[in-house]
């Protein structure tokens, strides 16, 4: 079972001083029997289904450490992981959390990509560690457990809260935070639901200071799970919810955001333009004023002008020009 294996790679860890608290969102699998006696460590906790958001909440309301880490059910911490970012965090006090990178593996087991977290997120094309964090240091300077194989391999730190307007670059089981960090961030929106609460919840974590990454993978990620929420029948929500996090930082924070104004107004039209796409094509629902929103950041978007019609003609001509173009690409495919 995941969530046996999961659980099992936190008991695991090198440093052994954790608190495992397992929530279980309304399941109706055999979730209780599987983690309670585990561990002396592990605390189980069932609730009525209310959503990933809620169930991550409820874990920071009964958790009683200092640090935070999260982990999905569907992935696994490798053995070192909280030592390495226990140390990062102490070379770096100012920093309130750190991440890393993750491996990717399929549902068989099989490694996919050794370094995946710039694959997944597409924000990392705008984002250099290098230039964008003020500070780094030689992983095995401040880990002195650092493998061989990790010694050319850096740690940084710095403020990217303008960077993550940009886009996710967190991805939410590499994290540790810590407490006082989480206390002044809050807690996950249970208004977004399906998907995308990770990145308002790290985007505000961002904005409360600085933050620490690992330039190495701590965790096996599963990629293509039937369950996960970044399946294809959710592209309506993460859509959503991206423009809903992106528009009410912008609104909050504008002064805060040091970007340059053509990637700031790139972002906002191509999250408006993202919600049309999908409302267009996938929910057949209305869009004109989502295509209409995107050019008003950006008027040189020659295509959305026929989104635009296409969004104001009956439905029959939404699925007329869907149907032609999924031709054209089996055509092309031939």
């Amino acid at each position: 079972m995941r969530c046996k294996t999961a659980v099992e790679s936190v008991l695991s860890q090198t440093h052994e001083n954790v608190e495992v608290i397992v929530i279980d969102d309304g399941s109706r699998d055999n979730t209780r029997e599987v983690i309670c006696g585990m561990d002396g460590r592990v605390r189980y906790i069932y609730q009525s289904n209310a959503g990933v958001s809620a169930a991550r909440n409820r874990g920071l309301e009964e958790a009683t450490g200092y640090y935070i880490a999260f982990l999905d059910s569907d992935d696994s911490w490798l053995p070192w992981k909280l030592e390495a970012q226990l140390s990062t965090l102490r070379a770096f006090p100012e920093a309130g959390m750190v991440w890393t990178d993750m491996m990717a593996f399929d549902e068989n087991g099989r490694t996919l990509h050794e370094s995946y977290i710039q694959l997944m997120y597409a924000a990392y094309l705008y984002f250099d560690r290098d230039k964008h964090f003020s500070e780094s240091k030689a992983l095995a300077g401040v880990w002195a457990g650092c493998p061989e194989r990790f010694s050319g391999k850096k740690c940084y730190s710095g403020n990217i809260f303008s960077w993550m307007f940009m886009g996710n670059l967190v991805h939410t089981s590499t994290v540790l935070l810590r407490r006082e960090r989480q206390k002044k961030v809050g807690l996950f929106d249970v208004e977004l639901i399906k998907s995308g609460e990770d990145y308002d919840f790290h985007f505000r974590t961002c904005r409360a200071g600085d933050v620490a990454y690992i330039d190495v993978p701590s965790i096996r990620y599963q990629v293509g799970g039937a369950d996960q929420l970044t399946q294809p029948e959710h592209i309506g929500w993460i859509a959503a919810n991206n423009l809903r996090t992106v528009t009410r930082m912008y609104d909050m924070a504008r002064d805060e955001i040091h970007l340059p104004r053509w990637m700031i107004r790139r972002r906002l039209s191509d999250s408006y333009n993202w919600v049309g796409r999908t409302k267009l094509f996938v929910e057949r629902g209305a869009s004109a004023r989502y295509f209409l929103q995107s050019l008003r950041y950006n008027i040189f978007q020659p295509k959305l002008f026929i989104f635009v019609l296409l969004a104001l003609c009956p439905s029959k001509a939404v699925e007329y020009s869907v149907s032609l173009s999924k031709r054209a690409k089996n055509i092309i495919a031939k």
